[in-house]
């Protein structure tokens, strides 16, 4: 099975760290969602939720520093167990 992260790696690696990395995640408007993707999260981190236009989902940006590349992904892996989280 290929890494789902390779070229986001790739990409990453060229920066240099650490650095201030912006995650964006589109998740369901719903509590339970809502809690597990902001948990994700420390408290030092710039935090922006916004609803759709509807109110079905839920837009999540988190600007936080990272220490380095492997420090994303294992944050990508751990919010793939999320149900109905996109990533982008």
């Amino acid at each position: 099975m290929s890494d789902p992260y390779l070229n986001l790696k790739k990409q990453l690696d060229l920066l240099e760290w650490p650095n201030v990395y912006l995650f964006k995640f589109i998740i369901p408007n719903k509590p339970e969602a809502i809690a597990k993707t902001t948990a994700l999260f420390d408290g030092a981190v710039d935090l922006k939720l916004q609803p759709s236009k509807t109110g079905k989902y839920v837009s999540i940006s988190a600007k936080e520093m990272m220490l380095d590349v492997d420090s994303i992904i294992d944050k990508y892996n751990k919010s793939s167990s999320i149900e109905g989280l996109m990533a982008l």
